[in-house]
């Protein structure tokens, strides 16, 4: 096969059509895509770095994949896969930027029947070469400039992505595998942040009841700004969606920086946005903001942590269009949203209610409900859950049934780690994690309640709150605080007056640490482990400071 034409102008004003067909795998899906909707852009990326190697960029400086070049490319990198060797149930690791390559390479195993899974560049060299040695890929594909030491096991091959893709055209298309919707498509990580990652395994019903839930954040011929690395639950079960609803995902270049995005939203005419709260805080407050024209966006999405109501009423003011907040984990990959008519403090103190497809359960430590308003363990159930968490692959074992037991019951519920209630409104508020919740004095005390009251405080731009070891009170309140603007800085008395005006007075912290930033994890949530053990290193020195005088 040739090369293929891929400078194409802008298709953002082409009619997106309904395709047709019943469908049972995100392949088939793809296939029907590039005959109903063939010239609609499926992907849009800045050229740099880690920019795909598959698709030149045109004069704009952007490679661009329509629908129909996105199922032939697939086709041609599925050809040069198989002739590495790789086969129906087999693992592809694509040790890849967010990418039009990476896409291209997701679809490319799927044709093939073998299970892609992704893992996200920020992940640190332990990390990464964690997973791929329990998952035993018959092919890693990388990014000549990021390769983590250890990250590409003994016995896998090898495909660097720049040099091997871009003569991938050279390579004919096999037949597509005979595949069901009960075969799996995708591992996906969970973040790491309490321990070793774990993966989440998906099929391809999976993916076809994340499209079907997806509800408001996705209308044909949608064009989505993506900042989230294409390894997360948010771009790998939601192919399905994307396809069958013709939506153009533009690429969000890496590191993320709020000129660039500012830039595509303009430029790209996006419709969706998309960005946690930190990544609209800096895009309102940029001077490029003033002069973007943002007149085609239809709604904002944000999320993955607390949403200030100040932020989220400049949002609406200053965007133009609702705003919505969406919650879920990597295990259930859809969970709540709220709505576009819900008020400002609704989108700031909730996550909202199930999505289509989706039932909720709070409950206690006994799987029992618990009553309206109490806190409990949030539980999720909908088709789109995983089907159980990876197992040993090297010896043929899909899923690891003690792991999956522990987050999946007999009953399809997969109970997160999240704290929660749900309020007479119907809508789900947030508590934190339950590995955040300290016990202050013989009190549970969940960190969300408190950042919520910090974060509303004249001075803080943004607030954690952890727990400490006390040898009098077991643990104790820790509030790292980034202070806003250049007036005098917030006081820990202050903090605590606010605190024990709302809340339990038990709730209150007990120390204060200024900080110039809050240390985030791979997936760019605030890295909770890393602060509380600052915090207990901290306690330790006070005590040893106090000891000495």
């Amino acid at each position: 096969m040739g090369g293929l034409p891929v400078l194409l102008p802008s298709r953002a004003s082409m009619t997106v059509r309904q395709i047709r067909g019943e469908h049972t795998t995100v392949t088939g899906v793809l296939r029907a895509a590039a005959d109903t909707n063939a010239e609609v852009e499926a992907y849009v990326e800045m050229a740099g770095p880690g920019a795909s190697g598959l698709v030149a960029p045109g004069t704009d400086g952007r490679g661009r994949l329509t629908f129909a070049a996105w199922d032939a490319a697939a086709g041609a990198v599925a050809g040069l896969f198989s002739d590495l060797g790789v086969a129906k149930g087999d693992v592809v690791c694509l040790l890849l930027p967010s990418s039009i390559d990476y896409a291209v390479c997701y679809q490319a195993a799927a044709r093939l029947g073998a299970v892609t899974t992704g893992v996200n560049l920020r992940m640190g060299a332990a990390e990464q070469a964690s997973i791929t040695a329990r998952v035993h890929p018959a092919l890693t594909v990388v990014d000549t400039d990021a390769v983590a030491p250890g990250a590409v096991p003994p016995g896998s091959g090898l495909l660097l992505a720049r040099h091997a893709l871009a003569g991938a055209w050279e390579h004919t298309a096999p037949p597509m595998s005979a595949a069901d919707a009960r075969d799996p498509v995708a591992i996906v990580w969970t973040s790491g942040s309490t321990g070793v990652p774990k993966g989440a395994v998906f099929d391809h019903a999976n993916l076809q009841a994340v499209a079907a839930g997806t509800d408001v954040l996705s209308h044909p011929g949608d064009r989505r700004l993506s900042p989230l690395p294409f390894p997360h639950v948010g771009y790998m079960t939601r192919a399905w969606d994307e396809i069958a609803h013709g939506v153009t995902t533009v690429i969000a270049p890496q590191p993320w920086t709020a000129a660039s995005a500012i830039e595509l939203l303009s430029s790209e005419r996006v419709t969706v946005g998309q960005g946690v709260p930190t990544q609209w805080a800096l895009m309102l407050a940029h001077p490029d903001f003033a002069g973007a024209d943002l007149s085609h966006l239809r709604i904002a999405g944000t999320g993955a942590s607390r949403v200030p109501p100040e932020l989220v009423r400049a949002m609406r003011a200053r965007l133009g269009c609702p705003v919505v907040v969406r919650y879920t984990s990597t295990e259930s990959s859809l969970g709540t949203g709220t709505r576009p008519e819900d008020s400002d403090e609704v989108v700031a103190t909730t996550v909202g209610r199930p999505v289509p497809g989706v039932e909720l359960e709070v409950v206690d430590d006994d799987g029992t409900p618990v009553a309206t308003g109490e806190v409990g363990r949030v539980r999720l159930r909908s088709p789109a859950v995983l089907r159980g968490y990876v197992g040993d692959l090297a010896t043929g074992t899909l899923l690891d049934p003690v792991a999956t037991a522990a987050v999946l019951d007999s009953e399809g519920w997969v109970t997160t780690g999240d704290l929660g209630s749900v309020g007479e409104d119907g809508n789900l508020r947030l508590a934190g994690r339950v590995t955040e919740m300290y016990i202050r004095g013989g009190y549970n005390v969940y960190p969300a309640e408190v950042e919520a009251v910090l974060g509303e405080l004249p001075g803080i731009a943004q607030v954690a709150v952890v727990g400490a070891p006390d040898a009098v009170l077991g643990e104790i309140g820790a509030a790292f605080v980034v202070p806003a603007g250049a007036g005098a800085p917030p006081e820990l008395d202050a903090l605590r007056s606010e605190c024990r005006a709302r809340l339990a007075d038990y709730k209150a912290p007990d120390r204060l640490h200024l900080v110039a930033e809050l240390p985030l994890t791979a997936m760019a949530k605030i890295d909770k482990r890393e602060l509380a053990a600052r915090a207990a290193e901290l306690e330790t020195q006070r005590v040893k400071e106090r000891v000495t005088t």
